[in-house]
């Protein structure tokens, strides 16, 4: 991939490493070879990236030819919020106090060099904030409070920001970055396009276990895309990728939630998108949704405070509680007596303002159906766990416990379960979701609906193989290719 460092003035940048051009801002915006080129990666280095300035226009466009852009319109506004950036940084706490620690005021900045600082003790912390905020030229503000060290503000530095004593340092780590090449690995050079999978390497239970995720690295390189796994660290690193694909157990409240908006920012195709993250992640949200849309639920109650006494009477016992943002059957309680729902009610109701109640329906399995891009997938049924309610279950050691598992072509699932599955699903979105649905009678009930489902070896693949993989990667890559064509306008 072509590398173009765009400054101001050239003259002042003695870069001279090979499969890098130092181009002026006015010559990358004017040029029919920039604007026409593809597969570029910008690091622009203006003098100022303010509204309307040619720092701001050379990010602009860039994201607009679809180059590669460091940093881009996303990243610089990012910085601009506080809370944005004190949010992400709060992984880095550790590293903070660490670096920080000698320093006797109650303040101090620190200016980032291509990942590196002049002095060696904050070295390490300079190369995490790079990797958080992805520009070249960073200027990081600390304040101490009583909780210790804390990032206050950070931005990209313009090159007239830039002190005259440091101009050397700065030279020297541009050279040394370009020459050894970023942090992210090389690319395969035939790969058409960049896929990103983000996980959880320490995730208990995550929607796909490693031979899944190998399986997907695998299709996405057989249809021409290069496939990396990321993990939290590499937030700064989205702007390199075309694609994003979450196979981590996502929240609104989590680090899974920001790069989803990141990426989908960058301009990235992430699956799952902020807006299914946002509407599937609260059982409070579908239950009004399907309720509106007439899709039938078993009997549901939003329960707060003032009307929990209503519960009995509506709902009856048995029946189950769910915490709004529960996932793989964490968070739901099954309440038999007087007794055990004053006790859940109070645990549930002391982190959330509203709860569902649902009646409790026992049978044998759940349906699940896997869709993608508003068409079904595959269909399962998930079994509970011998001797419980649930598919799945955690005894008193810590041990998980599942069900057995059967999987079907869509063509052999019951219609209806189909129908009623992506009925639900579309009212979300054209992601990839898993809808569960119980079968009672000729009744078809959706419990709810996943944004990130499950997608394991031996399981869900059972039936199409590597055919499912292929599948879904084929999804990302005909996204990624409409967003790349350029816009034909009439003539």
């Amino acid at each position: 991939m072509p590398i173009l460092v765009v400054v101001n003035k050239p003259k002042d940048w003695p870069l001279h490493v090979p499969d890098v051009e130092v181009v002026s801002a006015r010559s990358y915006l004017t040029d029919p070879r920039f604007s026409q080129a593809r597969g570029v990666k910008v690091f622009n280095l203006c003098r100022s990236y303010r509204y309307q300035s040619l720092g701001y226009y050379v990010s602009l466009l860039a994201g607009a030819r679809g180059h590669k852009t460091f940093p881009s319109i996303a990243t610089v506004q990012d910085m601009k919020t506080v809370s944005i950036a004190r949010l992400l940084s709060d992984d880095l706490e550790e590293v903070i106090e660490e670096s920080l620690k000698p320093v006797q005021s109650d303040s101090f900045t620190l200016s980032v060099y291509f990942g590196r600082n002049m002095a060696k003790r904050h070295e390490r912390l300079a190369m995490q904030l790079f990797k958080l905020f992805q520009a070249p030229l960073l200027r990081a503000e600390f304040s101490k409070e009583k909780a210790g060290w804390q990032l206050w503000t950070i931005r990209p530095i313009p090159a007239n920001e830039i002190p005259e004593p440091h101009w050397p340092f700065v030279i020297e780590s541009a050279t040394r970055f370009f020459q050894n090449g970023t942090p992210a690995p090389s690319r395969r050079p035939h790969a058409r396009y960049d896929i990103a999978f983000l996980v959880n390497p320490e995730e208990k239970d995550p929607p796909s276990d490693p031979k899944a995720l190998q399986h997907f690295v695998k299709a996405a390189r057989r249809l021409g895309m290069d496939a990396e796994l990321i993990d939290r660290e590499d937030y700064g690193r989205l702007p390199e990728f075309d694609a994003l694909f979450i196979r981590e157990t996502t929240n609104v409240d989590h680090h899974t939630f920001r790069f989803s908006r990141r990426a989908a920012a960058e301009g990235l195709v992430v699956i799952d998108d902020p807006d299914s993250i946002l509407k599937c992640s609260n059982k409070v949200y579908l239950a009004e949704l399907l309720e509106r849309h007439r899709i039938l639920t078993p009997k549901t109650l939003i329960v707060h405070k003032r009307n929990k006494d209503a519960l009995r009477e509506q709902i009856g016992f048995p029946c189950i509680l769910k915490q709004p943002d529960s996932s793989f059957s964490q968070g739901v309680y099954k309440v038999e007596d007087e007794a055990t729902l004053e006790r859940t009610l109070e645990l549930l109701l002391e982190d959330s303002e509203l709860i569902i109640a649902q009646e409790f329906l026992p049978t044998d399995f759940d349906w699940r159906v896997g869709i993608i891009d508003r068409q079904p997938l595959y269909v399962c049924k998930y079994f509970m766990a011998r001797r419980h309610w649930k598919i799945q279950h955690t005894d008193r050691v810590g041990k998980t416990h599942f069900g057995k598992v059967e999987t079907f072509t869509v063509e052999e699932a019951p219609a209806e379960v189909v129908r009623t599955a992506l009925r639900a699903a579309n009212l979300i979105g054209d992601g990839f979701y898993g809808v569960d649905l119980k079968q009672i009678g000729p009744k078809i009930q959706v419990i709810e609906i996943n944004d990130n489902p499950s997608i394991e070896a031996g399981y869900e693949d059972r039936v199409l193989k590597e055919g499912l993989y292929m599948e879904i990667m084929g999804v990302f890559l005909s996204r990624i290719e409409q967003r790349k064509q350029p816009i034909r306008r009439d003539e």
